[in-house]
């Protein structure tokens, strides 16, 4: 990694100074952001970081002292070009040639693995991290809910992987309970076989519509299936059928678990299309109905711990109380003496534990399940689980104000439908668009990006006030912003041939706005790992934006077209680095960049 080379020799010549061992100095050295006033260092020593106990009565005119102190016993070298002291940091200045000849020639040489190979991440062990994501209940309506935890959980799988973990996602789906009864009613009511397997979810709404049943919802895309919810709820004859038939599917009659299986299989069919229009995989699916026996073990072995206690209703109950009063509970068990969903999720984390043998498990979900996690988390740590402290629940806030062009509420597949349709026509409507093969794909990636990038920008945990018209913007902090930057530079290389480093002469690179790319570029390892640390994906938003303005800066002032053929390369070979680097992010983000718009 460039960055890291710098920060070595930095580290080394303190080292000496302060007598501390290089691997010791390295984290406190950071890459400087990219200031509008252009003359910034690259690289600055926190002094406070360096110092024991300095967040005490460290007054912030000593450090600064020290920091210029430092600074006079600090010489320039071949690396560093000018040493300054500035409010508690020392900065150093790269030299100018070295500082472009090392960024480009390690993009180049690194390409999609740049960034992860740092020295920053030499200390963090290569993991098997389990992480569920998406998990969309199959009894209820696949909403616009599901898009934040699917676009999540693949943030973090796709990051994880790409600095070395072996991850296995998983989607693990509500496929089991009362609903089941309902629908499987409705079906052997006025269910058609053929319909089922021509339009399955469709057909699916028009049986529950039919029985005037409690209706479920799946998917918007083949699409409104189970709505009106209380009508059957009132309807003690249409309850006792349900029931009846879930009692079947319990005791693994058949026919009831035929009918069962098939809603199971065509749901996932639907699921799968979906998730293929949002880039995004999984390699398991599983689902509540695998643990309903394990269920049952795990209730016997909270019994046998002397866990699992009685209430008058005849419930079971954990008590998670510090004083063992029963002030907080978490039931487990119902006065019949079936599990319930947290049951099952202790059961899937054993089993995924003896299946997978994961180093940390992680499971994105809106933060309104936050305290049935805690719960979740504390019932294994009870049970002896240790490797309990190595879950984690990444939450996250709620989506307001989506609504289609119609005005009604909508459900995922109709946002991406929306996105597309918006997207071709605005693209339609600006001269600048180039013809592209295929532009109504063109489109769907553009304005995924769009939706992602929006989503993103700020911490996960908070909740965010949607806008089509924000979100679509073409300039300005958006996803079409980044996809336009890329199709931009891209056809730059296209029109001028594909760059080379061999030979580039460096020199040709000293304009302040050539340096500022390379300058941010130096912070790409940093940015990977901070998000690497607290999962969040919006210091990798707000670097690609900045790259991407940057760029487009520079696309103005460095011409390439007309250039002297030398500075024509050099100007090449730094727009390359630049898309090389936005496209990786991009990628790690669930955006797949495009080459036209």
């Amino acid at each position: 990694m460039a960055a890291g080379s710098f920060r070595r020799s930095i580290a080394s010549q303190l080292s000496k100074v302060l007598d501390l061992p290089p691997e010791y100095l390295i984290k406190s050295i950071s890459a400087v952001p990219v200031s509008k006033k252009r003359h910034v260092a690259d690289f600055q020593l926190s002094i406070a970081s360096i110092i024991e106990n300095s967040s005490g009565d460290c007054l912030a005119q000593d450090l600064h002292l020290q920091a210029q102190q430092l600074a006079e016993r600090l010489q320039c070298d071949s690396v560093v070009s000018a040493i300054s002291a500035g409010p508690g940091t020392v900065n150093f200045t790269i030299n100018r040639e070295l500082l472009a000849k090392t960024v480009l020639q390690q993009v180049w040489r690194d390409g999609s693995k740049y960034g992860v190979k740092s020295e920053l991440f030499s200390t963090v062990p290569r993991q098997k991290a389990v992480v569920e994501f998406s998990s969309p209940n199959i009894a209820k309506k696949f909403h616009i809910g599901h898009l934040r935890s699917t676009i999540v959980g693949n943030f973090i799988a796709n990051l994880k992987a790409a600095l070395g973990h072996e991850v296995v996602r998983i989607n693990y789906l509500g496929d089991w309970g009362m609903q089941f009864g309902l629908l499987g009613v409705g079906f052997q009511s006025f269910g058609n076989k053929e319909k089922l397997k021509s339009s399955p979810l469709q057909h699916l709404f028009e049986i529950v519509s039919m029985a005037g049943l409690l209706l479920l919802s799946l998917t918007a895309s083949v699409t409104q299936v189970y709505v009106q919810i209380n009508k059957a709820a009132e309807d003690e004859n249409t309850k006792k059928l349900a029931k009846d038939f879930f009692r079947k599917l319990e005791e693994h009659d058949e026919q009831a678990l035929s009918i069962w299986q098939q809603f199971r299989d065509l749901s996932i069919e639907e699921y799968v299309r979906i998730y293929k229009r949002l880039g995004v995989h999984f390699d398991e699916y599983s689902g509540e109905s695998f643990y309903q026996e394990k269920a049952q073990e795990v209730l016997k072995m909270l019994e046998d711990k002397g866990l699992l206690q009685k209430t008058i209703k005849g419930t079971g109950v954990v008590d998670l109380s510090e004083k063992k009063d029963l002030s907080t509970v978490s039931t487990v068990m119902r006065s019949d003496g079936t599990s319930l969903y947290i049951t099952r999720d202790l059961a899937a984390a054993i089993d995924r534990m003896n299946k997978h043998g994961w180093d940390t498990m992680i499971y994105v979900t809106d933060k309104s399940q936050s305290n049935h996690f805690q719960h979740l988390f504390q019932i294994l740590k009870l049970m002896g689980y240790d490797w309990a402290e190595r879950c984690q629940h990444v939450s996250f806030g709620l989506v307001q104000g989506m609504k289609t062009r119609r005005g009604e509420v909508v459900f995922l597949e109709d946002v991406l439908n929306e996105v597309r349709s918006r997207m071709l026509q605005n693209m339609t409507s600006t001269k600048t668009t180039k013809e592209t093969q295929d532009p109504v794909e063109t489109a769907e990636k553009v304005g995924l990006a769009a939706l992602i990038i929006q989503d993103f920008r700020g911490l996960l945990s908070s909740d965010y006030q949607f806008s089509w018209e924000r979100a679509l913007q073409s300039r300005g902090d958006t996803g079409v912003f980044l996809q336009y930057t890329h199709a931009r530079l891209h056809s730059l290389e296209q029109m001028h041939g594909n760059a080379e480093l061999t030979d580039v002469n460096v020199s040709c690179l000293q304009e302040p706005d050539a340096i500022s790319v390379l300058q941010h570029l130096l912070r790409y390892d940093e940015v990977l790992y901070r998000s690497s640390q607290d999962l969040q994906p919006k210091h990798i938003v707000s670097y690609l934006l900045t790259l991407s303005h940057l760029a487009a800066v520079a696309h103005k002032t460095l011409p390439v077209k007309g250039s002297a053929p030398a500075v024509a390369q050099a100007r090449l070979c730094l727009f390359h680095a630049a898309r090389s680097v936005l496209a990786n992010g991009m990628k790690l983000l669930g955006i797949t960049p495009v080459n036209q718009m």
